[in-house]
């Protein structure tokens, strides 16, 4: 299950079909080394989403 306190990087090394959410909030640096170390409510802050709601479409995506 993903949480606000998930490292991006843990998530995407584990399903990688999840980098698109975090394209589609503007987050275009997924290869660079520090937004890969960034939390879920780290990067969520820094682009201006909320975080709640990409961690209920990243389980919800992870469900299906």
């Amino acid at each position: 299950m993903i949480t606000k306190d998930t490292i991006i990087g843990d998530i995407l090394d584990e399903n990688a079909k999840l980098a698109p959410y975090f394209l589609e909030m503007g987050m275009h640096c997924l290869g660079c080394p520090s937004a890969r170390a960034e939390t879920v409510a780290q990067a969520c802050a820094v682009h201006g989403v909320d975080a709640d709601e990409l961690v209920a479409k990243l389980n919800a995506a992870i469900s299906e």
